[in-house]
């Protein structure tokens, strides 16, 4: 057999299934807190990311910007950028200019510690992350939302999103970043002074109406839900870190994230001129599909959509054996009569992700539409790919001390960019 069924899981995990009665048609919802493809006549939708990127007003990165992007740096362009994974953004081109001219910026990304390790999907855009700053020799400051995940999930205690935190600082120090050029903060820890004078500041500029209408905030959600915005824009102003930047307004940053965080920085776009900084730069990237298909994309409370960064050999095997959505035949004889299908297959889409090699990536679609490579053989391939790269990261998350994670959440570790805070 070709394995195209996956092990079922509860229907309201994961909305892969048919929803019953055609009258249930309903749009795409991509928020920062959930992420649906649409349903058309009943059916759950793969998330359509061109519609994605006229609803929120983005540009598609395009083949002339990567080409600039290459000429600029002098670099190919990392495998995220040239196979569309990152595929959208909001003035890269002026972060571009920037870099040509030699004048400063920085990075800003973070990560929402809901449970105790990340699973392969938060990975992507750290791994982004760490691609842009060696490439550019930029500061990059992380934010850890435990104060969001404390305010927008209620089933979790204070103590539990610190300590998710906590570990969420290993995972990113075990990722390779290093404190001399890295800021990690906890909010929750961490604000204060020149971070909560901005807080301040941004949320006098932003009215209630504008929350409910980018976020759909109603008067049922706690007041903390509502001011939490303030919050996440505050790191893309720069005088939010003057142990880095001193009192300087003029040195904007490049957030890399996934589209759902989009709302966010639309927000701050419109804010930062207001107190006179400058605008950031966003560029986005898709969702890591959920083990049932791409409708959904990857989330840490449902285990059995996700592959963790903690899960063992045995795990991943049986995860992708398991779960993992095949774009098989019903049976290997059909499947090597007519092939299958790699665009909706899910242990293939995730070595889009992994596999450097074009030329190898190019062979297992050919391979797998011509029925030359099977479903089974496809998900070993997978397995293969997620233990080397999950079992690289445990050696090296072994190694992180408290030491280094303790320096990377340093204000005052000695970082070679004092240069920046003087103009």
């Amino acid at each position: 057999m070709s394995e195209s069924k996956p092990e079922a899981v509860p229907v309201e995990a994961v909305e892969t299934l048919a929803l019953s009665g055609s009258d249930s048609n309903q749009k795409q919802n991509i928020t920062p807190w959930d992420v649906e493809g649409a349903v058309v006549d009943g059916v759950r939708q793969a998330i359509d990311y061109d519609k994605l990127t006229n609803e929120f007003g983005t540009r598609k990165i395009d083949e002339a910007l990567l080409e600039r992007f290459e000429k600029v740096t002098g670099r190919p362009a990392h495998l995220f950028l040239r196979r569309g994974i990152f595929f959208s953004h909001r003035e890269l081109d002026k972060i571009l200019d920037r870099y040509e001219q030699g004048k400063p910026f920085y990075l800003y990304t973070g990560r929402g510690p809901s449970r105790g390790s990340m699973h392969i999907g938060h990975m992507l855009p750290f791994v982004f992350c760490k691609w842009l700053q060696e490439t550019f020799d930029v500061p990059l400051v992380i934010q850890l939302t435990d104060d969001e995940k404390y305010l927008f999930k209620t089933d979790l205690k204070l103590e539990q999103v610190r300590e998710n935190a906590a570990k969420a600082v290993r995972e990113i120090a075990a990722i390779g970043f290093k404190p001399e050029k890295t800021f990690v903060f906890s909010n929750i820890d961490h604000i204060g002074g020149a971070f909560y004078r901005n807080i301040l500041q941004i949320s006098r500029c932003i009215t209630f109406n504008a929350a409910k209408a980018t976020f759909g905030f109603n008067d049922g959600d706690y007041i903390g839900k509502i001011h939490f915005p303030s919050v996440q824009a505050a790191p893309a102003l720069c005088s939010t870190f003057p142990e880095i930047f001193g009192d300087r307004k003029d040195i904007p940053c490049l957030i890399p994230c996934a589209i759902d965080q989009d709302p966010y920085f639309r927000l701050t776009r419109d804010v930062a001129p207001r107190l006179k900084h400058k605008k950031p730069s966003l560029i986005h990237g898709r969702f890591l599909p959920a083990l049932q298909g791409p409708t959904a994309k990857m989330s840490s409370s449902i285990d059995a959509s996700a592959v963790f960064l903690s899960d063992t050999p045995a795990q991943i095997k049986k995860k992708i054996n398991r779960y993992a959505f095949s774009g098989g035949r019903t049976s290997l004889e059909e499947h090597r009569q007519f092939g299958g299908d790699p665009d909706v297959d899910v242990p293939y889409q995730y070595l889009t992700y992994f596999i450097e090699d074009d030329k190898e990536l190019a062979s297992l679609a050919e391979g797998y539409r011509k029925g030359e490579i099977s479903s089974g053989e496809m998900k070993a391939r997978c397995i293969e790919e997620l233990q080397q790269i999950i079992g690289s990261f445990q050696e090296r998350a072994k190694a992180i001390t408290d030491q280094m994670a303790k320096d990377l959440c340093d204000p005052n570790f000695p970082r070679p960019y004092a240069a920046l805070a003087k103009k």
